[in-house]
């Protein structure tokens, strides 16, 4: 646990050398993690945040490196709070005690050591949702079979090219995939309470991104096979943030043309869901990272 050596916890494999609290890899975390925010989140999908709220925990480190994050603050430089083992279970039940409607691990692929140790001693009485950009590498995903009830993946790009362009990452398509595939392999088919809470499934979301409307459409059509495994969210509310401004074709927000032509194509498909509407956008869905 205070040290691995060559690292390969996501795609990158990038065998990098971590101590408890930093390394050389790419996302520059350390084996214990740093924290940016634990707190009630009611910004999740309906089935996630509820009328209680989803028990968030944002971790700091990232395996990609988009040009738009929403986190950048805390995506791009390990910050925030290190947590002890006992720590964090004590955090976690402090969320379950509020009556939040499960724990919700935001960006926790570069601490799955951490995260595995800690559930091997802990269950929580809510679900675990694992919230991650999607880029994510199968034998990873797989060690959490059993512990982890709703996976919560991205689907950020059909288009390498624009992956690697925007995200610094030239293999997502392939890493997504296999990644969802095994999501899929391990919960089935949504499952929800009387109050319509999720308690194990997938929702893949996908963010449209202004002037790459082919790029969405491209998503719709790969989750469009998984129509009867997983919810999808489709998400409209980009925000040019971070390092957007380098890009001009990104330097706004959605149009309507746009966001009517994502939704045609998502009215030919089988695929059910979550939607947001245009006026989602905005920087208020940055969260207040408490913890910094």
């Amino acid at each position: 646990m205070n040290n691995i050596n060559s690292c390969t916890l996501c795609p990158r494999k990038c065998s990098a050398i971590r101590n408890k609290n930093s390394g050389n890899g790419f996302c520059r975390a350390g084996t214990v993690p740093r924290i940016a925010r634990i707190a009630p989140h009611f910004w999740e999908e309906p089935c996630i945040s509820g009328k209680k709220g989803s028990g968030a925990i944002f971790f700091s480190g990232c395996v990609l490196e988009c040009v738009y994050c929403q986190n950048s603050k805390i995506s791009r430089t390990p910050v925030g709070k290190i947590f002890s083992k006992k720590e964090f279970i004590h955090a976690c039940e402090d969320l379950v005690s509020q009556g939040v409607h499960n724990i919700n691990l935001v960006s926790p692929t570069p601490y799955a050591d951490f995260i595995l140790d800690v559930f091997k001693d802990y269950c929580p009485d809510v679900p675990i949702v694992f919230n991650t950009s999607g880029y994510e590498r199968v034998e990873t995903i797989r060690r959490f079979e059993g512990i982890v009830n709703i996976y919560l993946p991205d689907f950020k790009y059909s288009s390498d090219t624009l992956a690697s362009k925007y995200s610094s990452v030239p293999d997502y398509i392939e890493n997504a995939l296999s990644a969802l595939r095994e999501m899929i392999r391990q919960r089935g088919e949504p499952i929800f309470d009387d109050d319509g809470i999720m308690k194990s499934g997938v929702i893949v979301r996908h963010l449209i991104l202004p002037s790459n409307i082919e790029n969405t459409i491209g998503v719709l059509d790969i989750l469009d096979k998984f129509s009867d495994k997983i919810l999808l969210s489709l998400m409209s509310q980009y925000t040019p943030l971070c390092s957007a401004d380098q890009y001009p074709e990104i330097n706004r927000r959605l149009t309507k043309e746009e966001y009517d032509r994502a939704l045609d194509r998502l009215y030919t498909t089988d695929l059910d869901g979550f939607l947001q509407e245009m006026s989602s956008a905005g920087e208020e869905y940055v969260p207040d990272f408490n913890l910094l």
